[in-house]
């Protein structure tokens, strides 16, 4: 099966060896995603602006991809402090469409004792890509 690499200058650029996202048939995966500003590159001041930043990375990589937050099967939320989950849970809610009868997204959340740069939260995700 054909993998499409997806990018955007809109969310931080993907350094090393690997893509911010992958088209592969009707599946989108992302890369992990923090709350670093896509302009700037630095980390956001705390766990509300970051969490805030990771989802309109994540948006923007998955508007690039031709999908959309509702299109979101499958989540991996890592958080640095399990205290912290409220706030992330509480925001990232507030940034999922409005399902009506449709189902939430499934996901794992997992406390890390280290994230990249010092992040507080990293979120991935697989959307299904929408039928034309």
């Amino acid at each position: 099966m054909k993998k499409i690499r997806i990018e955007t200058n809109a969310a931080p650029p993907s350094t090393g060896t690997h893509s911010q996202a992958l088209r592969v048939g009707d599946m989108v995966y992302t890369i992990g995603q923090t709350g670093r500003d896509p302009k700037t590159g630095i980390l956001k001041e705390g766990v509300e602006a970051q969490t805030q930043q990771m989802l309109d990375n994540l948006k923007a990589i998955l508007e690039a991809a031709g999908c959309t937050p509702a299109d979101i099967v499958r989540v991996t939320l890592i958080m640095k402090d399990l205290k912290n989950y409220k706030v992330i849970d509480h925001i990232y809610a507030a940034w999922l469409p409005d399902r009506g009868e449709a189902p939430y997204p499934v996901r794992t959340s997992l406390v890390a004792k280290e994230l990249p740069a010092g992040a507080l939260v990293l979120m991935d995700v697989i959307a299904v890509y929408p039928s034309i």
